[in-house]
């Protein structure tokens, strides 16, 4: 379980978020939809320990993460948390499974790596170069890259935002089929997708000190 409470950021520019409290539940999917600037992907950067609050907390199984030192944060971000980058840094001159092995160097067991790209439908494309891949292929290896530890929470910032919207649906299938049991935020723009979550917050409305969310997957926006 995931808890935001009181949490803001300041920036230098001197922009300021301010979230409304929440609590994300084990083993549920959550689509953060918002328009762009709303805070969506600063609130995955704290939550995996990435950016510091200016103020507030984030718990995570009771564990004050804010307290943490960096270091700590992480350490505990390796462990347990499986973040997917918009950007999917990957190494475009390395494999597939090179791209997944090199976690091996933070202490990570890739052993699954194999059956998780089985899942995923790339697994044909293990010895191939990231930069002869589609978009859709790429996201499909930073999906894999981030779950291939068995985190017990998957964040994903904008995890279509680079594709369409027929090879985004595919790839938000598979990350919602392999995420059951396991606590998913993802970020995104479109509300197209929000039938593959369990719950769709409205980030808006969020930063405005008002919590909407929808707790039904299909229900329409």
């Amino acid at each position: 379980m995931i808890e935001i409470k009181n949490l803001t950021k300041q920036f230098q520019n001197e922009t300021a978020i301010t979230y409304s409290d929440i609590t994300f539940e084990t083993g549920k999917s959550y689509m953060l939809l918002g328009a762009s600037g709303c805070g969506k992907s600063t609130l995955l950067n704290i939550i995996a320990g990435i950016l510091s609050p200016t103020s507030g907390e984030v718990l995570i199984d009771s564990q004050n993460m804010t307290e943490k030192s960096q270091k700590e944060k992480d350490k505990f971000r390796i462990k347990n948390i499986g973040y997917i980058f918009q950007d999917f840094k990957l190494i475009n001159d390395m494999s597939v499974m090179d791209n997944i092995n090199i976690l091996k160097l933070e202490g990570v067991d890739t052993s699954c790596a194999p059956e998780i790209l089985k899942s995923l439908g790339i697994y044909e494309k293990k010895s191939a170069k990231v930069k002869h891949l589609s978009g859709g292929q790429k996201q499909r290896v930073a999906i894999a890259r981030a779950i291939v530890k068995m985190p017990d929470i998957i964040l994903a910032d904008e995890p279509t935002g680079n594709l369409n919207f027929a090879i985004g649906e595919e790839v938000i299938k598979s990350l919602s089929e392999i995420s059951k049991g396991k606590t998913l935020i993802a970020v995104t723009h479109d509300d197209r997708l929000a039938k593959y979550f369990d719950c769709v917050i409205d980030m808006n409305k969020m930063t405005s000190g008002i919590v909407d969310i929808i707790p039904e997957k299909g229900a329409d926006l």
